[in-house]
């Protein structure tokens, strides 16, 4: 095997094993050196859980030489969401070569994909105006008036375009918030966009490779309050219509233009939710003509819900599992609390949907007894992770949403932000600890009600 290939697979091969919720990779069996990356914008800075992909092409030459990284989130070369992100794609970073940096910030050997991406998203902070040269120390009147006007119009932006576009395009909503109806199961109707234009296609096949599709629409659920809030605090700050402020480092065709509208970002947001929940609803009348047709993933998921249950009597556990129906696509868990815990004696319904493309499509969950807790959106979508190698195990997906439930101690970790409210008291003082803990407590005795 070529060296440059080897390498690349094992560095593929180390992040699809890593359990950073913020990075995510893929490429075509057939084409290692074509890799596609996408970045969901950190915690507490104007790029909050927002989804940026970029386009990587490693030469015959890596190690040695960097890869060519191109950022495709741009809204067709008209946006630059940073001052080392340009409108055309161009990302600036010394170890890529495509910034001059200090002395021992150049390219070696010893970085790779991970490191790269890393650095990338280290551009994406709480002020991104200081990341262009000679405006690292501004601190004048103007200059923190432009920082404001700055990360308010990438705050519009992350969301208007890296995810309600991105979002619309995957389920194909129409402008008017309409659903075409040969794309009610998120098929992609149309795209005029550059990501598309990028797209690597196989030599069989036309269609699109879009590898993040599904994850986008699982952490869109996530993160949904949070762009909610986001949305809420722009409606505070900033009046629709008013037009963005342009930076003293930003010229036509390489700026961001635009204006505010946090009142139509609100109701688009709105719209995918709703059509999210329509397109999982829609599994379960799939799953019935699968069920009927034996396929592959139907025969699939009947065997593995009848192993679930024989290894839950095994282990003596009290926990139930159901098929909804008789339906394979849609299981039904009853959860007992954990004795000794805030959890126990409550008594809460989980809906474990499966698309009838499982596991290239991941399955939905849904607690439908209402719980307070930090991992759980207010929806009832929980945050959880399976990892990859054993995302098409369903007893995994369950033991993940177990574990994510339980965990008393959990390291802190931003990424896992799916309920705002539970998030903050959780991990708040000692005071706010003790509010945590009540409100779980009354939501597990209210389960039982």
């Amino acid at each position: 095997m070529d060296q440059s290939v080897f390498r690349i697979t094992k560095e593929l091969s180390d992040l699809q094993k890593d359990s950073n919720l913020s990075l995510a990779i893929a490429c075509r069996d057939v084409d290692v050196r074509n890799v596609k990356a996408l970045i969901i914008g950190p915690h507490e800075t104007p790029y909050e859980f927002g989804f940026f992909e970029f386009a990587f092409v490693f030469n015959k030459e890596y190690p040695r030489k960097s890869p060519q990284v191109q950022a495709t989130t741009t809204n067709e070369g008209r946006t630059r969401f940073n001052p080392n992100i340009y409108a055309n794609g161009k990302v600036c970073l010394s170890i890529l070569g495509t910034w001059r940096g200090e002395r021992g910030e150049q390219w070696s050997a010893a970085q790779g994909l991970e490191s790269i991406l890393l650095s990338i998203q280290s551009l994406m902070s709480m002020n991104p105006y200081e990341n262009e040269p000679g405006f690292e120390d501004a601190n004048e009147a103007h200059d923190k008036k432009n920082q404001k006007n700055y990360v308010q119009k990438i705050r519009h932006e992350t969301i208007r375009i890296s995810v309600v576009h991105r979002l619309e395009e995957y389920l194909g909503i129409n402008p008017d918030g309409t659903v075409a109806p040969d794309n009610i199961h998120g098929e992609i109707v149309s795209s005029g966009s550059a990501e598309s234009d990028m797209d690597m296609l196989d030599e069989e096949s036309s269609v699109p490779f879009e590898p993040f599709k599904d994850l986008c629409k699982r952490r869109f659920l996530w993160y949904y309050d949070s762009y909610m809030a986001a949305v809420q605090k722009g409606k505070s700050e900033v009046k629709d219509n008013e037009p963005f402020a342009r930076m003293p480092f930003e010229s036509h065709g390489n700026g961001m233009e635009g204006s505010f509208n946090f009142t139509e970002l609100e109701k688009r947001l709105k719209a995918i939710k709703a059509a999210l929940d329509v397109e999982t609803e829609g599994w379960a009348a799939e799953g019935l003509q699968a069920k009927a047709q034996e396929t592959t993933v139907a025969v699939n998921l009947q065997r593995q819900f009848e192993q679930v249950v024989e290894h839950f009597k095994r282990r003596d556990l009290a926990h139930s599992i159901e098929l909804v129906g008789g339906n394979p696509f849609v299981w039904l868990v009853t959860y007992f609390g954990k004795p000794m815990t805030n959890l126990d004696g409550g008594l809460f319904r989980i809906r474990l949907c499966f698309s009838p493309r499982f596991p290239e499509e991941q399955p939905r969950a849904r607690f439908e007894t209402k719980i307070f807790h930090h991992r759980i959106a207010a929806d009832g979508t929980p945050c959880y992770y399976a990892p990859q190698n054993r995302r098409e195990d369903v007893r995994t997906h369950l033991e993940a949403i177990i574990d994510a439930l339980e965990e008393e101690s959990p390291p802190y970790d931003p990424r896992t932000l799916v309920n705002p409210e539970a998030f903050k008291l959780f991990w708040g003082s000692a005071d706010d600890r003790k509010m945590y803990n009540r409100r779980l407590r009354r939501s597990v005795q209210q389960s039982m009600e």
